[in-house]
């Protein structure tokens, strides 16, 4: 099999200041890339990781994806950087509370603002990168979904579950309405991840409450995502365009 080098290839990876965004935007840059790292308000985080990789290759941008338009401005802010982009991957995400029970403003405003991160402002990227690349020869993107897109999450969790339901639906049809451009869209849907927001879940509810449905009895790495991200990006894979790849541990029906 051919190794993974992405020397002479542009990346744009948003919400990488911690987690999952954190690691691709880490392997992405080992295996060659330049990478644009998205931030909303980690700019501690995200600072400290652009040392770690050092200058080459490295470029900072922060924006605000629950503004409308932000998506766009993004791109536009990411393009100018080398003047193309070769790459996308869509990782920032929300999930606040949305209870049923909670008042009218809660939960309008927790829709809203989730349906904007996790959906709108990855469509208006999306969008903005097909249109580049109809006249570069084509292009590719990946966008984290989620295990909860399939199985549903907790009744206060419904938004994000139906936005990562719609980035599952928009990932396909690109991949369906694009490929004779050359666009290649993938999903990665994963279930529970070691990031810190989990660890701090497995502290104060028990590790149990995250492991219980998760036959491999663990969350997954953030190094499990990234890799899968480098080898799309690569384009090891470009027929599996449209797919959606699970990394849950096997939690499919638990």
């Amino acid at each position: 099999m051919p190794s993974i080098d992405l020397d002479n290839t542009t990346v744009l990876v948003t919400g990488a200041s911690r987690g999952i965004g954190a690691a691709i935007a880490r392997t992405l840059h080992e295996a060659g890339a330049a990478v644009i790292l998205h931030y909303s308000q980690g700019i501690v985080e995200v600072n400290q990781i652009a040392d770690e990789l050092g200058p080459e290759r490295v470029h900072l941008i922060q924006a605000d994806l629950a503004l409308p338009g932000a998506g766009q401005t993004l791109w536009q802010q990411a393009l100018d950087w080398q003047g193309s982009l070769d790459a996308v991957v869509n990782n920032a995400a929300i999930m606040p509370t949305a209870p049923i029970s909670s008042a009218w403003e809660q939960w309008s405003t927790a829709w809203q603002t989730t349906i904007q991160v996790n959906l709108i402002a990855v469509a208006d990227l999306c969008r903005a990168a097909i249109a580049h690349w109809q006249t570069q020869g084509g292009g590719t993107l990946v966008n984290l979904a989620s295990r909860a897109a399939f199985r549903g999450d907790g009744p206060e969790f419904m938004a994000y579950a139906a936005s990562k339901g719609g980035v599952i639906g928009l990932t396909r049809s690109i991949a369906k309405g694009f490929a004779q451009d050359g666009v290649r869209a993938y999903a990665i849907a994963p279930g529970f991840v070691r990031t810190d927001r989990i660890e701090q879940v497995m502290a104060e509810r028990g590790a149990d409450y995250v492991t219980r449905d998760i036959p491999m009895g663990a969350p997954a790495e953030p190094q499990d995502i990234a890799n899968l991200v480098a080898f799309l990006v690569a384009g090891l894979a470009p027929h599996a365009t449209g797919a959606t790849f699970d990394i849950n541990g096997a939690s499919y029906f638990h």
